[in-house]
C-alpha cells in the first residue's frame, strides 16, 4: 500500500496504519452516481477505499453536468456507472471499481449489494431508497441516508435496531418531481456521507445514529433533529 498517499490522514487520532488497512480492505456500495453519488465516490476513492461498487442504470445527460462532478460533456450518452470508473480509476489506479449498469429493483437489490459492508444511498427517489432500506437490514449493514432539495439537504445513519430505519423516518413517499439543486448542494451532503462511512469503516469518531441532520444553504442554518423509531414500523417495527 502507498502509505505516502494517505500519511495525513493517518496522522488522524485513532487512524493510524490500522484504519487504513480497515480502509483497503473495505467494500462499499454506492447507489447510484449522480448528484450525490460523484462527490461520495470520490471522497471514498481518495481516502483509499479498496472496493467501489457504484449502480447506476442512467446515461449522462447535458442537464446532469452543473453538479454530478464525476461526468465530463465529453460523456454524454455514456452509462453513468462506466463513467464514474473512469474518472475513479484516474483519480486513484489503486481502488478497484466495479461498476453496475442495472437498474436497482426488489429483484435484484440483494445480489448486487452483495458483501458490502455499508450502502451509501445517493438515489433521489424513496421507491429505490426504501429497497436498499430493507436489503441492509436484511444483511446486517449500515446505510447512509443523504437527500437534497436546491440548497437544502440532511443525512442520517441507519442500523437498525440500533436507530429507526429509513421507512420510520419517512413512511411516504412523496409524488415525483424535477426539483432544483446547485451543484455545491450535492457536494456538502455527500461529503458527509463519505465521511461517516469512512468513520464507520476506520472505527472513529460519532456517528449520525439516531439523528436526521439537517442543513439550509440558504439561510446558513445547521440543525439536528431527534429520530424516532416506529414500533409499528412494516420494515424494521419486530426487530
Amino acid at each position: 500500500m502507498d502509505f505516502l498517499r494517505y500519511a495525513r490522514q493517518m496522522l488522524i487520532d485513532g487512524w493510524g496504519e490500522e484504519g487504513q488497512k480497515k480502509l483497503k480492505n473495505s467494500t462499499v456500495f454506492v447507489a447510484g452516481a449522480g448528484g450525490l453519488g460523484s462527490p461520495v465516490s470520490i471522497y471514498l476513492a481518495v481516502a483509499g477505499v479498496g472496493r467501489i461498487i457504484i449502480c447506476d442504470f442512467d446515461s449522462v445527460e447535458i442537464t446532469n453536468l452543473n453538479r454530478q462532478i464525476l461526468h465530463s460533456h465529453t460523456r454524454i450518452g455514456i452509462n453513468k456507472a462506466l463513467s464514474a470508473k473512469i474518472t475513479l480509476t484516474a483519480i486513484n489506479p489503486d481502488v478497484e471499481v466495479i461498476p453496475i449498469t442495472e437498474k436497482i429493483t426488489e429483484d435484484n437489490a440483494f445480489e448486487l449489494v452483495g458483501d458490502s459492508q455499508i450502502i451509501l444511498d445517493c438515489m433521489d427517489n424513496l421507491e429505490t431508497r426504501y429497497i436498499l432500506n430493507e436489503v441492509a437490514i436484511k444483511k446486517d449493514i449500515p446505510l447512509v441516508f443523504g437527500a437534497i432539495y436546491g440548497i437544502q439537504g440532511m443525512i442520517s445513519f441507519i442500523k437498525p435496531p440500533e436507530t429507526p430505519c429509513l421507512k420510520c423516518l419517512f413512511p411516504e413517499a412523496p409524488p415525483k418531481e424535477t426539483f432544483p439543486v446547485v451543484g455545491a448542494t450535492p457536494g456538502v451532503i455527500g461529503a458527509l456521507q463519505a465521511l461517516e462511512a469512512i468513520k464507520y469503516i476506520v472505527g472513529i469518531g460519532k456517528l449520525f445514529k439516531n439523528k436526521l441532520f439537517v442543513w439550509d444553504g440558504m439561510s446558513g442554518d445547521f440543525k439536528t433533529f431527534k429520530a424516532q423509531k416506529d414500533p409499528a414500523c412494516p420494515v424494521c417495527g419486530k426487530i
